[in-house]
């Protein structure tokens, strides 16, 4: 079990911990997820999301290398940009991981992995695991900059989707415009040593702590993908609905050739979205049925949405399930209605 920078906070704040991809992380605090998840929508939370790799990939090779091997084209951005992008298997095309590149000078890209997929990413695109020299705070919310801004307005002045290396709280850190939420935000690399002082200003300036659950509950009202559930084994950009990530225009990445075929011959899945009336979410792995009682799909994930009150799901349906078409689903043996709908659920505020 492997322990953020930022541990003692957490048990000092009395938050209850879980195990999560290999980490003893955060699920909530005292306040509870749903008062985090209403923080985060309205005002300022704070997520410590140490837990997600960094892998610095660096020198004169470095730009060429991730072009090699990821979907997207690192071409459309410059140094000081960010760019989500998937890591394929070379052989099916299944996403590895989803990807976060954060551009950070002319030469040095750092690559931002899932929790428990770093050593595969490292495995297949190379670079220095760097994850133990620092803690990643994610500071989400309308309010996020204005309360970045109570003690360093630099940082506050990233915007969305840019990197910009910046002194916070007197340590040189890596600050993105980038987040999981569907709000406005920043996340912010500190060194080890300066963690603790980074969280405390961001807490003492009013950001809420807020833990897993409420990170999940948000990237969910967001239509997010979560690796292990919208992306994974078996699992396509295409059938995930993100080809925008794909630049097919690119001589060559992992997992080229079988993406093409799919493209091609077209996908036999794809993901939507499903309203459910009521507060009884549908899990991951239950049947989505159509008006017939014939099986369409599976739900890959599903919870209450605090914002809208009732319940919402993702879910891989066949081609000719379309949105606006009523499903329901076998929740232990009792049928729940629902509609197909076109995500995000809770749209991102302009």
């Amino acid at each position: 079990m492997r322990f953020s920078p930022l541990d003692a906070q957490h048990r000092l704040l009395d938050a209850k911990m879980v195990p999560f991809g290999g980490w003893d992380m955060p699920l909530a605090y005292p306040s509870g997820t749903l008062a985090e998840h209403a923080a985060c929508r309205t005002g300022a939370v704070i997520f410590d999301v140490s837990h997600l790799g960094t892998v610095r990939v660096e020198g004169e090779n470095a730009f060429e290398q991730l072009q090699a091997c990821l979907t997207n084209d690192l071409s459309r951005i410059a140094p000081g940009r960010a760019q989500y992008t998937h890591l394929l298997n070379k052989d099916d095309a299944s996403v590895l991981d989803d990807i976060i590149v954060w551009w950070v000078s002319d030469q040095v890209f750092d690559v931002m992995p899932n929790a428990s997929n770093t050593d595969r990413v490292v495995a297949a695109i190379g670079g220095t695991d760097t994850t133990s020299t620092r803690a990643v705070i994610a500071v989400q919310g309308p309010d996020a900059r204005a309360i970045v801004a109570k003690f360093c307005a630099e940082a506050a002045a990233v915007r969305r989707f840019t990197v910009q290396e910046v002194q916070v709280c007197g340590f040189s850190c890596v600050v993105a415009g980038t987040g999981y939420t569907g709000e406005d935000g920043i996340e912010i690399a500190v060194p080890n040593e300066g963690a603790a002082a980074v969280w405390k200003a961001l807490h003492e300036a009013g950001a809420v702590p807020a833990g897993l659950g409420a990170r999940d509950t948000l990237r969910l009202e967001a239509g997010l993908p979560l690796h292990g559930h919208e992306l994974g084994e078996g699992i396509t950009s295409l059938q995930a609905g993100l080809e925008w990530v794909v630049a097919w225009g690119k001589p060559y990445f992992f997992g080229k050739t079988a993406l093409l075929k799919e493209k091609e011959r077209g996908v036999a899945r794809r993901l939507v979205g499903i309203s459910i009336p009521g507060r009884r979410p549908a899990r991951d792995g239950t049947r989505v049925l159509d008006s017939v009682g014939s099986e369409v799909g599976f739900v890959s994930s599903g919870n209450f949405s605090p914002t809208l009150g009732h319940c919402v799901a993702m879910a891989f349906v066949l081609p000719s399930v379309n949105v606006g078409d009523a499903v329901s689903m076998d929740v232990r043996g009792t049928l729940i209605d629902g509609v197909v709908v076109a995500t995000p659920f809770v749209a991102k505020k302009k």
